[in-house]
């Protein structure tokens, strides 16, 4: 596997719609940077939360398997406010259509770990597509404010054989994601 530089992100952003909005750039002034960088896609958070709460009382464990969704709180803006230990969930406002040669790894922003503040994305995988849902951790005992429509992390791409069977092929289920996804179990 070799990871890609950014005139190929660049070539396949702009001939196959790979990220969509793309940012030709690094755009830094005054927000946390987003955009094509030499290695790699700073992507943004969209103004769309689901902030944990455990405030419903109706949540004892949280369960991958059986999510509660009333422990979520909605919450759209300009920034948002995580509570102390607590998460959000979150999604890109790129949208990804991954090439069927091509695994990303996605890390998150200096910016934001240098506050305690964790993003984990899981790879995008051959032919997956889709809004990423990313989860942000608080991992403070203080309130962490987010900013929408800034950078949140950095997707690196990396090229390999193409695989047997593909995300497409599969029909993953998070496959064209286009929302906010919690934990789906296929039964």
């Amino acid at each position: 596997m070799s990871i890609k530089p950014d005139h190929w992100i660049r070539k396949m952003a702009l001939e196959q719609q790979m990220i969509e909005p793309f940012e030709a750039g690094q755009i830094s002034q005054g927000k946390i940077s987003y955009g094509l960088s030499s290695f790699g896609y700073d992507i943004r958070v969209a103004d769309e939360f689901r902030i944990f709460t455990p405030a419903t009382g109706l949540l004892t464990v949280v369960d991958p398997k059986a999510i509660d969704d009333n422990a979520m709180v909605y919450f759209r803006g300009n920034e948002c406010i995580i509570p102390p230990n607590s998460f959000a969930l979150a999604r890109t406002v790129e949208y990804f259509r991954i090439p069927r040669n091509i695994l990303t790894i996605c890390l998150g922003k200096s910016t934001y770990a240098r506050c305690g503040i964790i993003v984990n994305v899981t790879p995008f995988e051959p032919e997956w597509e889709g809004y990423v849902t990313i989860e942000i951790s608080n991992t403070t005992p203080l309130p962490a404010r987010i900013y929408a429509n800034e950078g949140i992390a950095q997707v690196l791409f990396f090229e390999g054989d193409q695989p047997e069977v593909s995300y497409k092929d599969r029909k993953g289920k998070y496959q064209g994601q286009v929302g906010i996804t919690l934990p789906r179990v296929n039964r």
